[in-house]
C-alpha cells in the first residue's frame, strides 16, 4: 500500500515537472505564429513596392496638347494606330495627312512599315504649312530631296520620353538631331516643340512635332 502511495506520488512530480514544458512548448509556437506575421507584412510591403512599376506604366501614355484632337476610338485613335505599323498608322491620323502625302510621294510606305524598333518625328499638317508653299510644292516634286529630309525624321530605336531629356541621336538620314526637355516639354533641335509625344504604333514611338525639322 505505501509503494503504491510512492508510485502515484512519483507520477504526479513527474507530471506536475513535464507541465511547465508543455505549457511553455505551447507558448513558443504561439511565438513563432506571431513571427510569421512579419513575412505577411513583408509580402504587403513587396506588394506597394509593385505600386511604382503600376504608376510607371501609368506614365508610358501620350502626352502632350495636340493628343486631345487624336480620335478617340478607330483606327485613328492612340489603341487604333497601336495595332499598325506606323506609316499605315500616320494615315489613319487626320493631322498627319500632309506627312502621309510626302511619304508616298517619296516612295516610303514600305519603309517605314517593315522598319523595326524606331522613333518617328511626325510634322503636323501645321507644320508644314509653316513652309511658303511654293517652297513645299517644290521639296514634295523632288523626290531625293523629299526622301532627305523624311529620313531625318526617323531614328533606328526606340525613343521613351525619358531619352530625350538631353540626348542626340543618328536618324536615317545620317545626320544627328538634338533633343532637349523633362516631363511633358521637349524640343528637337531647339525648334521643333513636340506637340503629342510617347505615341505608340506597332513598330514605332512616334513624337508628333510642331515644326518640319531639316537637315543641314
Amino acid at each position: 500500500m505505501n509503494s503504491l502511495r510512492i508510485r502515484r506520488g512519483a507520477i504526479a512530480v513527474a507530471a506536475a515537472a513535464v507541465l511547465p514544458f508543455s505549457l511553455a512548448a505551447c507558448s513558443d509556437s504561439g511565438d513563432e505564429s506571431k513571427a510569421s506575421a512579419p513575412s505577411s507584412a513583408t509580402a504587403d510591403s513587396s506588394t506597394s513596392a509593385d505600386a511604382p512599376s503600376q504608376d510607371a506604366s501609368a506614365m508610358d501614355e501620350p502626352f502632350g496638347p495636340a493628343c486631345a484632337g487624336v480620335p478617340k476610338d478607330g483606327a485613328g485613335s492612340f489603341d487604333g494606330m497601336a495595332k499598325d505599323p506606323v506609316a499605315t498608322a500616320a494615315s489613319n491620323n487626320p493631322a498627319l495627312s500632309t506627312l502621309v502625302t510626302a511619304v508616298k510621294k517619296a516612295g516610303l510606305v514600305d519603309t517605314l512599315n517593315n522598319a523595326q524598333n524606331i522613333t518617328v518625328f511626325a510634322p503636323t499638317n501645321e507644320a508644314f504649312a509653316k513652309i511658303p508653299k511654293a517652297d513645299l510644292d517644290k521639296v514634295l516634286a523632288d523626290k531625293a530631296t523629299l526622301t532627305k529630309i523624311l529620313t531625318y525624321h526617323v531614328v533606328g530605336q526606340k525613343l521613351a520620353p525619358k531619352q530625350l531629356e538631353n540626348g542626340s541621336y543618328e536618324t536615317l538620314q545620317k545626320g544627328m538631331i538634338t533633343t532637349k526637355g523633362s516631363g511633358e516639354a521637349y524640343t528637337v533641335n531647339d525648334s521643333s516643340k513636340v506637340v503629342c509625344g510617347n505615341v505608340k504604333t506597332a513598330n514605332a514611338n512616334v513624337y508628333i512635332v510642331d515644326t518640319v525639322l531639316m537637315p543641314k
